[in-house]
């Protein structure tokens, strides 16, 4: 069993899909037309990091409700999590890239750490390797 995608509530699909392919190197699995439950366009678009199993769904806000959660889909909080192999070159690469980094890199027993903020401004953890045992 595993967890095969999230939705991800966003304001705009190609920007979106340029942040998180061209910014943090995500694959664009699937960009499909599709429809509401009520007959509307919408695109069914799916990003997931290079060998990963789990997917984002960009999912873009549809009314009201959903639009004021673009952003604040974990109450402020780190709400994704994203390890990398080598912290310092994704680091360098994403700030270079425009990304906002909200903290400044720092050690922790799981390994190093600095929160980003998406296309969207939901808060991220990039981390780097896990410490050897």
């Amino acid at each position: 069993m595993h967890l095969e995608q999230l939705a991800l509530i966003v304001d705009d699909y190609d920007d979106a899909i340029r942040f998180f392919v061209d910014v943090l190197e995500f694959e664009l699995v699937e960009d499909s037309p599709s429809t509401t439950d009520d007959g509307r366009e919408k695109r069914w678009v799916v990003v997931r990091p290079p060998d990963a199993t789990t997917a984002l769904l960009l999912a873009r806000a549809d009314g009201e409700r959903q639009e004021r959660l673009v952003g604040d889909q974990f109450a402020g909080r780190v709400g994704l999590f994203l390890r990398v192999d080598d912290f310092r070159r994704s680091y360098d690469r994403m700030r270079a890239a425009g990304v906002e980094f909200v903290t400044e890199p720092r050690q922790e027993p799981y390994g190093q750490v600095a929160v980003f903020v998406d296309v969207a401004g939901n808060r991220w953890d990039l981390l780097g390797p896990r410490p050897s045992q």
